[in-house]
């Protein structure tokens, strides 16, 4: 006869488990780009949603959920002008085009960001924002499944030190180490 474990109780704002709740370090970072985070409806229960953390960070940003059954998405806020997507390959924006006035940004599985690109057509016509590949000593707390994967709030951070400067991307920067450190010295806790 087996036991049934209870899961461990989760914080309700940064959706970690409570022991590892990173809310009294997130900080409130200031940005002239908005990012609106385009949710799959799959990730927003993972303890490894870097996109809500992401989200709460940025005074500026908007988190809108992909596939709710319940919840129809408005894609009309995809197509204002000025609209880029952060995305590893695609059409890339010219090189004397302005800087974005808003960065939509996937947080998803590689296969599920593949998906979504494919099931909103809007998402297609956005000019990319294509980041460099990570480079190596990035904390991370798996491999990634694509050259240029890392989680959501690590490729926000490179976005922002990309379009705003590396001094605000850096308290993005020391969250998402916070955070790998954490659940690595947490072990098999989490």
């Amino acid at each position: 006869m087996s036991r049934r474990v209870s899961p461990r109780p989760r914080c309700d704002r940064c959706n970690l488990p409570s022991h590892l709740c990173l809310c009294a370090e997130i900080p409130r970072v200031e940005t002239r780009t908005r990012f609106l985070l385009l949710q799959h409806v799959m990730e927003i229960a993972k303890k490894s949603n870097t996109g809500r953390v992401a989200s709460l960070a940025l005074a500026n940003s908007r988190l809108l959920i992909h596939g709710s059954p319940v919840e129809p998405l408005d894609t009309a806020v995809l197509s204002e002008p000025g609209t880029w997507l952060l995305f590893p390959d695609g059409p890339t924006a010219p090189p004397d085009a302005p800087a974005p006035r808003q960065v939509v940004v996937l947080d998803a599985s590689w296969s599920q960001a593949r998906r979504m690109t494919q099931r909103l057509p809007v998402l297609r016509t956005l000019p990319r924002l294509v980041l460099p590949p990570p480079e190596p000593g990035l904390l991370r707390l798996r491999e990634p499944t694509h050259p240029s994967g890392m989680s959501t709030l690590d490729a926000i951070a490179r976005a922002v030190a990309m379009l705003e400067g590396t001094e605000a991307a850096a308290p993005l920067e020391q969250l998402a180490a916070l955070r790998v450190q954490r659940i690595a010295e947490c072990g098999t806790l989490y």
